[in-house]
Protein backbone atom coordinates (compact mmCIF):
# COMPACT_ATOMS: atom_id res chain seq x y z
CA UNK A 1 0.00 0.00 0.00
CA UNK A 2 1.33 3.28 -1.13
CA UNK A 3 0.68 6.63 0.39
CA UNK A 4 0.19 9.60 -2.44
CA UNK A 5 0.41 12.80 -1.51
CA UNK A 6 -0.09 15.83 -3.08
CA UNK A 7 2.19 18.51 -4.04
CA UNK A 8 1.01 20.66 -0.98
CA UNK A 9 1.01 17.92 1.16
CA UNK A 10 4.64 16.99 0.51
CA UNK A 11 5.75 21.01 1.26
CA UNK A 12 3.58 21.21 4.27
CA UNK A 13 5.04 17.80 5.44
CA UNK A 14 8.69 19.54 4.26
CA UNK A 15 8.26 22.45 6.10
CA UNK A 16 6.75 20.87 9.58
CA UNK A 17 10.16 18.51 9.57
CA UNK A 18 12.21 21.46 8.87
CA UNK A 19 10.65 23.32 12.01
CA UNK A 20 10.68 20.30 13.78
CA UNK A 21 14.78 19.21 12.96
CA UNK A 22 15.84 23.42 13.42
CA UNK A 23 13.98 23.71 16.89
CA UNK A 24 16.21 20.46 18.04
CA UNK A 25 18.98 21.91 16.79
CA UNK A 26 18.53 25.16 18.61
CA UNK A 27 17.81 23.26 21.65
CA UNK A 28 21.21 21.03 21.45
CA UNK A 29 23.26 23.82 20.73
CA UNK A 30 22.02 26.43 23.41
CA UNK A 31 24.38 27.10 26.14
CA UNK A 32 22.84 25.71 29.54
CA UNK A 33 23.49 27.28 32.99
CA UNK A 34 25.77 26.55 35.28
CA UNK A 35 26.42 28.33 38.41
CA UNK A 36 30.15 27.64 37.49
CA UNK A 37 30.27 28.58 34.01
CA UNK A 38 28.54 31.64 34.71
CA UNK A 39 31.11 32.61 37.56
CA UNK A 40 33.99 31.35 35.05
CA UNK A 41 32.85 33.38 32.20
CA UNK A 42 31.75 36.37 32.14
CA UNK A 43 31.71 36.99 28.66
CA UNK A 44 29.72 34.29 27.36
CA UNK A 45 26.88 34.80 29.61
CA UNK A 46 24.32 36.05 27.43
CA UNK A 47 24.85 32.84 25.56
CA UNK A 48 23.10 31.05 29.48
CA UNK A 49 20.87 34.04 29.88
CA UNK A 50 17.77 32.73 28.03
CA UNK A 51 18.31 29.08 29.79
CA UNK A 52 18.39 30.38 32.89
CA UNK A 53 15.47 33.13 32.42
CA UNK A 54 13.52 30.16 30.69
CA UNK A 55 13.95 27.31 33.66
CA UNK A 56 13.03 30.14 35.98
CA UNK A 57 15.53 28.66 38.70
CA UNK A 58 16.33 31.89 40.34
CA UNK A 59 12.27 32.61 41.35
CA UNK A 60 11.75 32.35 44.41
CA UNK A 61 15.51 32.37 45.85
CA UNK A 62 16.54 35.35 48.43
CA UNK A 63 18.99 37.81 47.75
CA UNK A 64 21.49 36.27 49.29
CA UNK A 65 20.98 32.81 47.52
CA UNK A 66 21.28 34.42 44.40
CA UNK A 67 24.32 35.72 45.17
CA UNK A 68 25.25 32.45 46.12
CA UNK A 69 24.66 31.17 43.25
CA UNK A 70 25.75 34.15 41.04
CA UNK A 71 28.00 35.77 42.98
CA UNK A 72 28.30 39.23 43.63
CA UNK A 73 27.18 41.62 41.32
CA UNK A 74 29.73 43.29 39.08
CA UNK A 75 26.90 46.31 38.92
CA UNK A 76 26.81 47.62 42.32
CA UNK A 77 22.80 48.90 43.36
CA UNK A 78 21.88 50.62 46.27
CA UNK A 79 21.51 48.07 49.14
CA UNK A 80 17.51 49.10 49.57
CA UNK A 81 17.42 48.26 45.76
CA UNK A 82 15.13 45.98 44.84
CA UNK A 83 16.55 44.39 41.92
CA UNK A 84 20.85 43.63 41.39
CA UNK A 85 22.42 43.67 37.99
CA UNK A 86 25.24 41.09 36.57
CA UNK A 87 27.07 41.96 33.40
CA UNK A 88 27.03 39.49 30.33
CA UNK A 89 29.15 40.15 28.11
CA UNK A 90 28.81 41.23 24.59
CA UNK A 91 26.49 39.21 21.99
CA UNK A 92 26.61 40.34 18.50
CA UNK A 93 23.44 41.68 16.72
CA UNK A 94 23.49 41.91 12.84
CA UNK A 95 27.45 44.10 12.72
CA UNK A 96 27.69 45.46 15.63
CA UNK A 97 28.25 44.16 19.32
CA UNK A 98 26.13 44.85 22.19
CA UNK A 99 26.50 45.09 25.84
CA UNK A 100 24.35 42.55 27.55
CA UNK A 101 22.63 42.79 31.45
CA UNK A 102 20.47 40.13 33.37
CA UNK A 103 18.53 41.90 35.91
CA UNK A 104 17.27 40.10 38.44
CA UNK A 105 13.70 41.51 40.60
CA UNK A 106 13.01 41.32 44.13
CA UNK A 107 9.96 41.55 46.17
CA UNK A 108 9.98 41.52 50.00
CA UNK A 109 13.79 39.84 49.36
CA UNK A 110 12.31 37.48 46.84
CA UNK A 111 12.71 36.81 42.93
CA UNK A 112 10.14 37.55 41.14
CA UNK A 113 11.55 38.14 37.64
CA UNK A 114 14.86 37.66 35.63
CA UNK A 115 15.22 39.93 32.67
CA UNK A 116 18.11 40.69 30.42
CA UNK A 117 18.69 44.15 28.60
CA UNK A 118 20.73 45.38 26.10
CA UNK A 119 22.78 48.85 26.63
Amino acid sequence: MRLHLKKYDKVLLFFFVAAIISSYLIWVFEERFTPEEWRESVGIRYKMADDLIDSKFLIGKTKEEVITVLEEPEIVTPSNSNHIIYKMGRSQSFNDYVSERLVVVFDNDVVVKVIRIKD
